[in-house]
């Protein structure tokens, strides 16, 4: 019975949540943010530079094959009562179909009368039916996953970053640490 959300010495989200600190990461001037607009490598035109955390297969057109990821099948169900489980997350590692339930509300100490659980079921990834959640880390993919960088080297418009991009596991931590290196690196400023 551990009751973290992860085996890290040090846990925590942003005290305001991470809408929040998305929030605030795109309120600035040079930043434009557009909704429901699909990518288009025309757009790179537009642009000096691209950071690119789609699939980098994808971005290819699946020239040298498809990475593969596992997927994941969310079933949300409301109670009507304070809450559901005595943690924001309960796996379930053995006997049942599904991994594991969220209760959100536990992560910034929400208080209402009624409950929104996640049951989460591990399903494959099938292009066009679900989303990719994890890489699946082997030797035979981490080859073809090279090949795409190699190809990605001779673009230099384009960085690719993220689960998707890099084809790596990351945790939020990760992927918010990965994504202030590379404004180092391109802004050439302290971004702490």
């Amino acid at each position: 019975r551990d009751n973290r959300y992860f085996q890290a010495k040090y846990q925590g989200i942003p005290l305001e949540g991470y809408t929040r600190m998305f929030e605030k990461m795109v309120d600035h001037p040079n930043i434009e943010v557009r909704l429901n607009t699909e990518f288009d490598k025309s757009m790179l035109d537009e642009y000096d530079h691209c950071f690119f955390s789609g699939a980098i297969d994808e971005f290819f057109d699946y020239k040298f094959g498809q990475l593969p990821y596992r997927s994941l099948r969310f079933d949300f169900l409301t109670f009507n009562r304070p809450y559901f489980q005595s943690n924001s997350v309960v796996n379930y590692p053995n006997n049942y179909d599904f991994t594991r339930i969220g209760e959100y509300k536990y992560f910034l100490d929400t208080q209402s009368q009624n409950t929104v659980v996640s049951y989460e079921y591990p399903e494959a990834f099938v292009l066009g039916k679900n989303e990719r959640y994890y890489p699946i880390i082997n030797e035979e993919n981490k080859r073809l996953y090279e090949k795409y960088l190699e190809k990605a080297k001779t673009n230099k418009k384009v960085t690719f970053l993220g689960r998707l991009g890099d084809y790596k596991y990351y945790d939020m931590d990760q992927a918010v640490a990965r994504a202030l290196e590379l404004a180092k690196t391109f802004c050439g400023t302290n971004t702490n």
